[in-house]
């Protein structure tokens, strides 16, 4: 199969590319740096004509769901004006499978008795960026309704990994900790340790997304997650407990969000029963492996 990977650069994006490669996939790879932009529509469906794939993973967008209060008009357009870029591109292609990549922050105001979050549940994002993540997906849905594109939609929940940019919460921390160590600090700042989430390491989730492209339904959408509920305190006690000599937390305003959903758990049962998935990686292997990543870091190696 020869694949299209936008945000090829990322986090996620450089796993998926990895494991497509090593599944004998012939890859090609767009990310902003090496352009085009995606706000860009024209740049966009010259490359995906250009390249003609068989199948389309849209990564490519802002991910920090606390960048996007600073600056939510740019999230939007990245997010919501690139994705539909995408799509046309794709629809004028005729590109055989698509897969848009969305954020269970769409789901935002979570209601107790929503728990687990099924893909029926309503979605009422309370976030630029979940707004913007809505956006992308009404604009896939139509491009499948309205064009017969092929597109299959996903809610990516929490995922991590040993790459993962110290800007989100599993790998701040432990490189707050890594630096503990190093220093002898016997205390390091955290946020808010009471939302709960549900973590998948990225190697898992991109599989997730090529058994997806392979035998999801076009049309349809699926929850990537691990259906496991863990919250901030649960994390940090964790890697704390693998830290080398004692560490307190002690809570810091500044890395509080304006508005934060309390929980956000999901269940998995409809991409188990499209593709057979099942997470592989252990929540504590995840956590043992970004530490020792930020270990590496802070000694400088």
């Amino acid at each position: 199969m020869k694949a299209l990977v936008t945000g090829a650069g990322g986090f996620v994006g450089q796993a998926l590319v990895g494991h497509l490669e090593a599944a004998g996939d012939e890859v090609v790879g767009l990310d902003r740096d090496g352009g085009p932009d995606i706000t860009d529509g024209a740049a966009v469906r010259q490359a995906i004509a250009r390249y003609r794939p068989d199948a389309v993973y849209h990564l490519a967008a802002v991910t920090h769901i606390g960048a996007s209060w600073e600056a939510p008009l740019e999230v939007f357009r990245i997010n919501a004006e690139g994705t539909l870029n995408v799509l046309s591109a794709c629809t004028a292609a005729g590109v055989d499978r698509v897969l848009v990549v969305g954020s269970a922050d769409e789901y935002g105001a979570v209601r107790p008795e929503d728990l687990p979050l099924t893909e029926d549940a309503p979605l009422r994002p309370l976030t630029p960026y979940g707004a913007s993540k809505v956006a992308a997906e009404y604009l896939a849905l139509q491009a499948f309704l309205g064009e017969q594109l092929p597109v299959i939609r996903v809610r990516s929940f929490n995922h991590s990994g040993a790459t993962q940019s110290d800007r989100f919460m599993i790998p701040g921390l432990a490189r707050r900790i890594a630096a503990a160590e190093r220093d002898g600090r016997k205390e390091i700042p955290i946020g808010s340790l009471e939302p709960v989430r549900d973590f998948t390491n990225v190697a898992d989730v991109v599989v997730a997304y090529r058994l997806l492209v392979e035998r999801g339904e076009p049309g349809e959408v699926y929850n990537v997650c691990s259906g496991v509920g863990r919250s901030v305190a649960d994390v940090a006690d964790h890697l704390l407990g693998l830290a080398r000599h004692a560490i307190e937390l002690v809570p810091d305003p500044a890395l509080m969000r304006p508005i934060e959903v309390p929980r956000l758990v999901g269940d998995n049962r409809r991409l188990r029963e499209a593709t057979g998935w099942a997470p592989a990686i252990s929540f504590e292997e995840t956590l043992a492996a970004v530490l020792e990543r930020w270990r590496a870091e802070e000694a400088g190696r």
